[in-house]
């Protein structure tokens, strides 16, 4: 049985956060859009997720964190992404632009069919995330933040230098038990170059 319906710009919006650049202050040796860190953000946190779970008595929904992550940064297709520094540079534009984003989010909601919006607006408004979904979303985000400095690093570009160093230090500090092991798990690979990456590959594969 087919269902008419009329055209909707939901997706021809989201389509559009491949062009909004992050890290808009800083210079670039690999350019990062936000579609691509959304992407990024998803996956660590659905490891997170499963971590947590797996290893330190967790009971938390990874797929439908995964999910809202995929979705964390999507009114930035309408605000654009604006740099941290001017983010939370005071509590007055850190809330205004709380509600910029609220508004934004409810504007993409708002072009979807009628059926599938309370769906959308529980995943792109975090006001509807349990505490513990949001934890692990701000989590990841900080992660994929760390690594993309990194890649920074390892490129020569030492613009990057006082922010890794500050996130770096931002999520030694954290209290979850899952950011400490992904940090001493995962991250120290993604500082090698690809060689590196390949070497015990390979020697797992000619042991085959």
């Amino acid at each position: 049985m087919s269902h008419s319906a009329s055209s909707s710009k939901f997706y021809a919006y989201l389509s559009r956060l491949r062009w909004i650049k992050r890290w808009g202050l800083m210079r670039n040796a690999e350019p990062e859009n936000v579609m691509e860190h959304s992407w990024e953000v998803a996956v660590i946190a659905h490891a997170l997720a499963l971590i947590r779970n797996e290893f330190f008595m967790g009971q938390v929904d990874a797929n439908a964190i995964a999910t809202a992550a995929l979705f964390h940064d999507a009114s930035e297709v309408l605000t654009g992404d604006l740099p941290t520094p001017i983010k939370y540079f005071s509590s007055s534009i850190t809330t205004a632009y709380r509600q910029i984003e609220t508004i934004a989010c409810d504007e993409l909601v708002s072009l979807l069919p009628d059926p599938l919006q309370a769906a959308y607006q529980a995943l792109l408004n975090d006001e509807h995330h349990p505490e513990s979904h949001h934890q692990i979303i701000k989590a990841a985000d900080t992660l994929s933040a760390y690594l993309k400095c990194l890649s920074e690093l390892r490129a020569g570009n030492l613009e990057f230098s006082i922010t890794a160093n500050e996130l770096e230090q931002k999520l030694n500090d954290s209290a979850l038990p899952e950011v400490e092991y992904f940090m001493q798990t995962f991250v120290p690979a993604c500082a090698l170059p690809l060689d590196g990456i390949l070497k015990g590959l390979t020697a797992q594969v000619l042991s085959k």
